[in-house]
């Protein structure tokens, strides 16, 4: 995989501290932008996947094997405390993230919007996998998928229904081979409601299969389904490790970080 290290053309931090901030989600990339207008030093971390954003600040992309790992890169780039605003269901990066800041002895605090609540109306049905979820797609004739890479033997086992229709919807290309009743969407949020009602009533979906990702970039295709009374199959969120400090708010985490920045030592 590229791994690519882009600088900004102009800097104007007063260096009080140096966060890596581990994005991936719009939330990451407007606090990047918000700490970066607040003279805060930061280094966005991205696994490149879909697009590099456009960001004022240093940009890692592709991981930190090519810098000897994790703990490694905070050491040299003198990184003084991790941000996590990876999606909410990152789980492996950021258990990383947490077990290394406290062997580099430095705070892990973590951004996470809040998850979707169900509405009047909402029949969501919710589930810790998805093997669990296959009784109830069973007798469903056209599946909307929209929960990201899937596992190949998930994959496999709907496709044994002969009769059903899958709609994988994701941003990149699948990583497993799809059979021959699933057809690939791509594409990429924040969706509307009218896109997603038409995805919906013009495929003749009957059942939505969806992660609780929270924020509004995605939350359209929970209003469509309602207004079609279609059961939504929820992956509850993984357990992630213990921050330092947790926020789910924007601005609550620009002012608290802005704050540790002011009463830094070096001030």
């Amino acid at each position: 995989m590229e791994i690519l290290l882009l600088k900004p053309l102009v800097l104007k931090y007063s260096v009080v501290m140096k966060l890596l901030l581990l994005g991936g989600t719009a939330d990451a990339r407007y606090l990047a932008e918000s700490l970066y207008q607040n003279n805060i030093e930061l280094i966005y971390s991205i696994a490149g996947l879909v697009r590099l954003p456009k960001l004022p600040c240093q940009i890692v992309s592709g991981g930190f094997t090519q810098f000897g790992g994790l703990e490694n890169f905070i050491s040299s780039e003198n990184i003084t405390a991790i941000i996590d605003v990876t999606h909410p269901y990152a789980q492996t990066m950021s258990s990383k993230a947490a077990k290394v800041s406290k062997l580099c002895k430095i705070p892990y605090w973590r951004f996470h919007r809040r998850e979707w609540q169900q509405q009047a109306g909402d029949n969501w049905q919710f589930f810790d996998n998805w093997k669990n979820a296959l009784p109830v797609l069973a007798e469903k004739k056209s599946v909307l998928l929209t929960a990201g890479q899937l596992e190949q033997s998930f994959v496999e086992a709907l496709s044994q229904n002969k009769q059903q229709r899958q709609f994988l919807r994701t941003a990149v290309a699948p990583k497993i081979d799809l059979p021959k009743t699933m057809t690939w969407i791509k594409a990429i949020g924040p969706f509307s409601y009218e896109d997603e009602f038409d995805l919906m009533r013009k495929n003749n979906i009957d059942v939505l299969i969806s992660k609780n990702s929270g924020g509004d970039s995605t939350i359209a295709k929970l209003h469509a389904a309602r207004e079609l009374a279609l059961p939504v199959l929820m992956l509850k969120r993984p357990q992630l490790p213990d921050a330092d400090q947790l926020f789910f708010t924007r601005d609550e985490f620009v002012d608290f970080i802005t704050k540790a920045a002011l009463s830094s030592p070096a001030n």
